[in-house]
């Protein structure tokens, strides 16, 4: 696998290049556009982290929308997130940050498309560009960029789960270290540099629930339901972004008979990948992501200035 690993690499470093030189074009939109990405294969929280930088705007009385590739999704083109729509029609971080922000959600293989789209309805002053680091096509004014202890160890694709190399986090402008990882792990130079914890509230969880997830990183869900004091009777993993089948739910009801649980636990995005299936695995709590950043008034204000001095500069 290494040496696919090497080509992989090269490719990126390549595409990288070419970005970096000017020789592929970056194309801007009208409002600012603040950039949140990884340089891993998922797991990292970037949509948590969308998640809170979005109410931290809200507080301030920002308007701004999210822009997002709608992974997953059976459509195709721009479209405008319906909260009341499916994980089919526009995938299923789109719809879970559209519920929890009520905000216009923006989705499109084009993301300058999109935030053309959402400039043309709506009178929005910043754009959330969603899972946009590798997105290079669209010039951004602030990057964000989440890491975790394991990306500090870890292999380029496809033998391991780097997207890209560790230099590249010199494009950000600010680094967040999440679920404990370490500043010494990673090559961050003058960057900003942000913590935060992510930890989950759920209620009215069943005594002893099945728990299950389709998620990059289950294991971690497990752990932060075992801190959280929810000791559950077994477990289900799928892959990630899983649609639930029929033959799922026949599955996820006979372990809870094998195992004499009382019920479920699962994530926001699993309760929306469940779809019309939900009714079917009563009891069912969902257990809901809860992302602190430290020091987020500051943070925030930081970020503000930068994106302001960027705009007025000539």
């Amino acid at each position: 696998m290494k040496p696919l690993s090497s080509l992989y690499g090269a490719a990126i470093a390549t595409r990288n290049l070419l970005y970096d030189r000017g020789w592929l074009p970056q194309r801007k939109l009208g409002a600012p556009v603040i950039s949140v990405g990884n340089i891993s294969a998922g797991g990292a929280g970037k949509t948590p982290f969308v998640i809170l930088l979005g109410e931290l705007l809200q507080a301030r009385g920002l308007r701004f929308d999210v822009l997002s590739r709608g992974y997953g999704r059976k459509t195709s083109g721009v479209l405008e997130v319906d909260p009341a729509g499916s994980a089919a029609e526009f995938g299923d971080e789109p719809l879970l940050i559209a519920r929890r922000l009520s905000v216009p959600v923006v989705v499109g293989e084009s993301r300058y498309d999109a935030g053309r789209f959402a400039e043309a309805k709506f009178p929005t002053e910043f754009h959330l560009l969603d899972d946009g680091f590798q997105h290079r096509g669209l010039a951004r004014d602030f990057d964000i960029v989440l890491v975790t202890p394991e990306d500090g160890r870890d292999h380029l694709l496809p033998s391991g789960r780097l997207r890209e190399p560790l230099l590249s986090l010199r494009r950000a402008d600010a680094v967040v270290l999440a679920s404990g990882a370490s500043a010494d792990a990673f090559p961050l130079q003058d960057k900003l540099v942000w913590r935060v914890r992510r930890g989950i509230v759920a209620g009215n969880v069943p005594t002893r629930p099945v728990a299950f997830c389709g998620i990059a990183r289950p294991q971690n869900f497990f752990l932060q339901l075992r801190t959280a004091g929810i000791e559950f009777a077994a477990e289900a993993v799928y892959r990630d972004h899983h649609a639930y089948s029929e033959s799922d739910i026949r599955d996820l009801l006979a372990l809870k008979h094998r195992s004499e649980a009382d019920g479920f636990v699962t994530t926001e995005k699993d309760a929306i990948n469940l779809g019309g299936y939900w009714s079917a695995l009563q009891p069912v709590a969902v257990a809901k992501v809860k992302m602190d950043l430290t020091s987020a008034d500051d943070v925030l204000d930081t970020l503000l200035a930068r994106i302001r001095e960027r705009r007025a500069a000539p």
